[in-house]
């Protein structure tokens, strides 16, 4: 409730506006991709959000990394960083969280990704990209998985799961079909 622009309907399993003609994922695309980090986003690992909108995957990505950990979130439009810094300031954890570095949220193009902040365990991109990102591939540490909805806007997309190994050879798999912004 405290990432969504109207709490009456934070719990819909439906994506929710949160201005700037942007919006959360239904809560059943969120439990999709994280289910698909579990081995990699886990205590003490790096995760990056691309296109981290309200902050809410930040902080969820936040308490499966703990601590010793960082989530870092890239969002294109300032207005939304700003909501996203005074959503996570809604909760005293999340707030001691952007404190102490664990949780972290910058303005940039989320197509550069964060490279001063990488290599990274975990990448998620929360919007539909033509192209794989080559740029968030190259910042994919060894073992690492990136989950990114490819394909042309309004349809035909999928949920790409790219995994890279120990060599930084990368597979790519098909977790779904998707539609996202």
């Amino acid at each position: 409730g405290d990432f969504v622009l109207d709490r009456r309907s934070a719990y819909y399993d439906s994506p929710q506006p949160i201005g700037h003609a942007a919006t959360i994922s239904a809560p059943h695309m969120h439990a999709h991709c994280l289910e698909l980090f579990t081995a990699h986003a886990k205590p003490g690992a790096k995760v990056l959000d691309v296109g981290s909108g309200s902050g809410y995957l930040c902080a969820v990505f936040a308490h499966m990394v703990g601590p010793s950990g960082k989530a870092v979130g890239v969002e294109h439009i300032p207005q939304l960083v700003e909501l996203s810094l005074q959503n996570l300031r809604k909760s005293a954890g999340h707030a001691r969280m952007l404190e102490e570095g664990t949780i972290a949220v910058e303005l940039t193009d989320g197509r550069e990704g964060a490279p001063r902040e990488g290599p990274f365990d975990a990448i998620h991109v929360g919007a539909a990209s033509p192209k794989v990102p080559l740029k968030l591939v190259e910042q994919l540490k060894p073992g690492g998985r990136l989950v990114v909805p490819g394909g042309p806007e309004g349809g035909g997309q999928e949920l790409l799961v790219i995994d890279k190994d120990t060599q930084g050879r990368t597979t790519t798999r098909t977790a779904m079909g998707v539609v996202y912004v």
